[in-house]
Formats: C-alpha cells, structure tokens, sequence
C-alpha cells in the first residue's frame, strides 16, 4: 500500500546522510486511513518517516497495516516486507503475494486492493 499521504507523520528532524535503523523496533505513529479506502476488517495504520529530501519529492521510511482489505493509489515506490503477509491485486496487472524479505515495485497511478492476512510491516522508498 502506498505511503502517499504521509502528511499524518510529523516530518523528522534532518537525518545524517548515513543512519540505520532496526526496522522491526522502530516506534510508530498513528497514519490516517481513509475509511472509504476499507473493503472489509478494521485495519490500522501506523508509520514513521525516516528521511525526506528538501523538496519533498523522496521519501523514506517504515509503514504498518494490520489485517483488513483495502484500496489504494499508488505513488512510484520500492518496498521490502519486514514482517507479515498479504495479497496486492493490481487493477489490470499482475497478484503479488508479499511476506518477510520480499522486494515489491509498485508504479505511480497502480490502483491495488490489499488483502492483509497478517499484519504487515515495511521499509519503502517512494518518489514523487
């Protein structure tokens, strides 16, 4: 699921050009979540912004839902599954099962319904 409306996380304070992080520890923060994005179950949403460029065009951070069924826009993004599992249907495209370790690409525009079975935790990449 896109990270598109990060807004909700409080931008951080400016990162060093080199960091890490364990992404499985980090503390998150509530993110809202459209009602009228969700299919069915009552997922929830948290996340945190690790990094932003001055210009807001790249964004990097770690983002969590659990279970539920819910539809989305997709902003052009990289992700790696830290934890969890789910089904992302792409509108015209291919069925991506994603679990722990998986690399997923998704392209700007790409209208998705996920189906969360576990909750699921990632690191992503996005750019605008």
């Amino acid at each position: 699921m896109s990270t598109s409306d990060h807004s909700a996380v409080p931008a951080p304070a400016p990162a060093p050009a080199s960091f890490a992080v364990d992404v499985a520890d980090v503390e998150l923060e509530p993110d809202d979540l459209d009602p009228a994005q969700i299919v069915s179950g009552e997922p929830v949403v948290t996340g945190r912004v690790l990094w932003e460029s001055a210009d807001g065009k790249q964004v990097r951070g770690i983002w969590q839902i659990t279970p539920g069924v819910v539809t989305d826009v997709e902003a052009d993004e990289l992700f790696v599954v830290v934890s969890g599992r789910a089904t992302v249907e792409v509108e015209g495209g291919a069925t991506l099962e994603v679990g722990p370790g998986s690399a997923c690409v998704l392209r700007e525009g790409d209208k998705t319904v996920w189906t969360v079975h576990e909750t699921l935790r990632k690191a992503y990449h996005i750019s605008y």
